[in-house]
């Protein structure tokens, strides 16, 4: 099956179901991670309903040439889509029946062998072929040829049906650990992210980063440097980092003289370390905190100082090349310091305070990035660029769109916690 390559050019009724299904995805979770209780199972099987709906509309089956093909696709990718949604519901009615039993119907075997394939093939759309492909080895290791192996490898197999029942209701399985970070941390602090990028924090970053280095030797680069520094504080995504900050500081640079191809090359590099820079640091910080047992405050604190080194590497390296080339400083093109932080600094500057600040006061992560997020809402009002009503549902649903390949990713990542848990490779290792 060819890879899809991205997402598709939604429009229409597939674009309007895209974003109200994200509106609804991020209402839902922003209650219950707030202020209501789901069990676990019936929350992270939602999770992984809601947005395994939104990546089937949105990253296509395969890509076609000709419209018939490509509706034909789409078609075949909503009938997946509302099959998990299926699945997902039948999963949820049988949890008393099944969860901790043997399987006592066909229909047992057959939802959960689909809801690991779909989510085997939600996962190739989104990342590639390499991380389904070792799921496929850990399941089959576990299943059958671990009984091959000698020596302290070696696992005698379990049944079919075992590896069903504690890949759907075990602890460790697909809606286990790896999927309660994903649907409460992860999806809070993208979500922040979000409310702040369409708040207008991502407009004032750059002209930020602009005002402080755009009239240095070599100040394009260093623009794409802090920008991408700046961006990871609201990120913690290496692709929010490039769409959001590339589209600005790649034209800059190759203006200014860098040849295209590092242009790109550091707009990569430094989007990259939108993952590693406080505070949200897109999911290890969580998967890091909740294994570790290492508090997640503790854990930004400790990772503050590597962040800047890595940026400080990269514009490093932009100097070297801005020397190199003979670049001279730009000049005019450069907004001042004061102005532009006058004009957007409470919108950027107060949330991150407020979520800092609870965190320090011990309140739980996802309650403050709650929180946060309203606090982006009230800021916004004190600069021009204010948040009404459209622009909250627009947060929203880019929030639920940002973070379709991390929910995809984490869920199905599961399913190897759960063949090292069962199968005692851990402690081999």
């Amino acid at each position: 099956m060819p890879d899809s390559h991205g997402p598709r050019a939604l429009a229409g009724p597939m674009a309007q179901t895209v974003y109200v299904a994200g509106i609804v995805l991020s209402l839902g979770h922003l209650w219950f991670n707030t202020f209501g209780v789901l069990p676990e199972l019936t929350r992270n099987a939602a999770h992984f309903a809601g947005f395994g709906l939104m990546c089937a509309l949105i990253f296509p089956l395969a890509r076609v040439r000709n419209a018939t093909g490509e509706r034909a696709i789409a078609w075949i990718d909503a009938l997946i889509g509302f099959t998990l949604v299926a699945c997902i519901a039948y999963i949820l009615l049988r949890e008393r029946a099944v969860s901790g039993r043997s399987f006592t119907s066909d229909w047992d075997f057959i939802v959960a062998t689909a809801t690991i394939l779909i989510a085997l093939e939600f996962t190739r759309r989104t990342t590639g072929w390499i991380i389904p492909t070792i799921i496929v080895i850990a399941l089959t290791y576990a299943g059958w040829w671990g009984q091959f192996l000698g020596g302290s490898l070696h696992f005698p197999g379990l049944t079919y049906e075992t590896m069903l029942q504690r890949s759907i209701y075990g602890e460790d399985g697909m809606f286990g650990l790896i999927a309660s970070i994903s649907s409460t941390f992860v999806f809070m602090f993208i979500l922040f992210g979000a409310f702040l990028i369409t708040s207008g924090a991502g407009e004032f970053i750059i002209k930020i980063a602009q005002a402080l280095a755009g009239r240095m030797t070599g100040g394009p680069g260093f623009v794409a440097v802090i920008g991408s520094g700046l961006t990871g504080t609201i990120s913690g995504s290496a692709v929010a980092n490039t769409v959001s900050t590339g589209v600005i500081t790649i034209p800059l640079m190759k203006r200014s003289g860098f040849p295209p191809r590092f242009a790109a090359g550091v707009e990569a590099a430094a989007s990259t370390g939108g993952q590693l820079m406080p505070p949200i640091m897109g999911a290890g910080a969580f998967v890091m905190a909740n294994f570790t047992e290492i508090s997640y405050l503790e854990i930004v604190a400790v990772s503050f100082l590597p962040a800047l080194l890595y940026f400080f590497g990269i514009a490093f390296y932009v100097r070297i090349e801005a020397k190199k080339q003979g670049l001279v400083p730009v000049g005019g093109e450069a907004p001042k310091f004061l102005p532009v932080l006058k004009e957007g600094g409470v919108a950027f500057l107060l949330p991150l305070t407020v979520l800092v600040g609870l965190l320090v006061y011990r309140f739980t992560p996802t309650y403050a990035a709650g929180f946060a997020i309203v606090s982006v809402v009230v800021a916004s009002w004190l600069t021009p660029n204010r948040m009404g009503p459209r622009k909250v549902l627009d947060a929203l649903a880019l929030g639920a769109r940002n973070m379709v390949l991390t929910a995809m990713l984490l869920i199905t990542v599961g399913l190897i916690v759960n063949v090292i848990a069962t199968t005692g490779l851990g402690n081999t290792f």
